[in-house]
């Protein structure tokens, strides 16, 4: 016989009801409550960007940490560089970085009908880089856009035009500082001394004597730049430049240390340029710089067309540096200073501050390239005479065998390697003076830390507007 269960009141089903309830309850009450106080996140903002940019910071640090975003604005694309730094200008990481670095193609140039649309293409960048510079850091985070070759080839005043709708975005759509002077198209000679502020600072130079610090020769496609800190003394020495040219010295304050920098670019002697400039110099029967077997060959650089064919007895070392002598105009008569480089140009006096030379861009890529540096390595110790060398062999070379016994050059760059090498070599020794056995160094990336840096001028622009803050 079953036993009868006892009847339930309605208060026992009240009572369970209430429990269930309860348990159901509970975590919805919690979840709202951690969605109330929480500032919402936008659903572009990753959780790691949302952790580095609502993170707690302590007092002390807040009260001794920067940060600085600069934007690279080249001819292929657009970057972003978000530096942080604290209060002795150490780099501090970033996440699992020394900088976040975002990239985007094409660059503001390939915009140049459109102002606004040139504008719109920085906005993933710029909200990538606030998105990792905390809420209270904003307002006094300098931001910088540089813009280089790109810009500066545009006609007309479509670079203006790009300048002032980025001008205007930052100042509609960024709580970041932006100065008068945030957003401009970057000279050769800023290039210049900003690479060398970014050396040095890697090295841990800034803040020590000048004389302590190393000098840095930048080639570029279109322009070198050669940038090294000279004594007060000759600073002083330094010849006055025509109105509208850029002073021979650039006073700097990094470090709690005032720098005297002498710097200058040198327009149409980059590697690309210069290759033009040889070309000039040479007559309609060929040029002893080409490879041979490069026929009816032409250059194009600039928008202008120029016979680049080899010579009918091949390319010849001691004539191609006849030819590279010519287009550095060296012994040019117009120089009215003690020392010259080329061109009429003071070259700042020497001195402790370029004994020790760093070249980085095209220099390391083509001794990469002809075999003598290791493209591994960040930094390479190497001679002027290295170039030299190389340059005897490229030279012997036709260009057909070239293309097994130099398989990592270009194909379009083969026909000019020996020329490449040859003015390499003429510009160290012969336009810039230094001894054909003077150790240099081929810098690619530097040591800082734990990390490999890029040796690139974001970097320099970064640490002097926060030096200037």
């Amino acid at each position: 016989m079953l036993k009868r269960l006892p009847h339930e009141s309605s208060s026992d089903k009240i009572y369970q009801l209430r429990g269930a309830l309860m348990m159901v309850a509970v975590p919805l009450v919690l979840v709202t409550i951690v969605l109330y106080v929480l500032p919402s996140i936008s659903s572009n903002e990753s959780i790691e960007d949302y952790t580095l940019t609502h993170r707690k910071i302590s007092p002390d640090n807040r009260a001794s940490s920067s940060y600085a975003v600069v934007f690279d604005a080249g001819s292929s694309g657009s970057r972003v560089h978000v530096f942080h730094f604290d209060r002795n200008l150490d780099l501090v990481h970033i996440g699992k970085d020394l900088e976040l670095f975002v990239q985007i193609k094409p660059g503001l140039s390939a915009y140049a009908q459109n102002p606004q649309q040139a504008a719109g293409s920085l906005i993933t960048l710029l909200d990538k880089a606030e998105s990792v510079v905390p809420l209270e850091f904003r307002p006094k985070t300098p931001v910088r856009v540089g813009a280089t070759a790109g810009l500066r080839a545009l006609e007309g005043d479509a670079s203006d035009r790009i300048l002032e709708a980025v001008r205007e975005l930052l100042k509609q759509r960024s709580t970041l500082k932006s100065g008068p002077n945030a957003v401009t198209v970057l000279d050769g000679t800023q290039e210049g001394a900003f690479q060398w502020v970014t050396i040095n600072y890697l090295l841990g130079n800034l803040g020590k004597d000048y004389s302590k610090t190393v000098g840095v020769v930048d080639l570029g496609g279109g322009s070198v730049q050669m940038a090294y800190a000279i004594s007060e003394t000759d600073s002083a020495k330094a010849p006055k430049v025509l109105g509208g040219e850029d002073p021979y010295v650039k006073e700097m304050f990094l470090r709690g240390r005032k720098y005297y920098l002498y710097v200058h670019s040198y327009l149409h002697y980059g590697l690309l340029a210069a290759r033009a400039e040889i070309l000039k110099v040479s007559d309609d029967s060929g040029n002893p710089c080409v490879l041979a077997g490069f026929d009816l060959g032409y250059y194009n650089y600039g928008g202008k067309s120029f016979n680049s064919s080899s010579s009918p007895s091949g390319s010849r070392l001691n004539e191609c540096e006849t030819m590279a002598l010519k287009a550095l105009k060296v012994n040019e008569s117009k120089c009215t200073h003690m020392k010259c480089t080329f061109g009429g140009i003071w070259n700042g006096g020497g001195g402790d501050g370029q004994k020790n030379l760093f070249v980085a861009s095209f220099f390391f890529d083509r001794a990469a390239e002809a075999g003598f540096a290791d493209p591994n390595l960040p930094i390479v110790k190497v001679r002027p005479v290295d170039f030299e060398v190389a340059a005897k062999r490229a030279c012997q070379t036709k260009l057909e065998e070239a293309k097994s016994a130099y398989q990592r050059v270009e194909e379009g760059n083969l026909p000019y390697l020996c020329m490449d090498l040859v003015y390499q070599y003429t510009l160290l020794v012969a336009g810039f003076g230094l001894d054909p056995r003077q150790p240099i160094t081929l810098v690619k990336k530097v040591q800082y830390r734990d990390a490999l840096v890029e040796a690139a001028w974001p970097l320099g622009s970064a640490i002097e507007a926060v030096s200037s803050t």
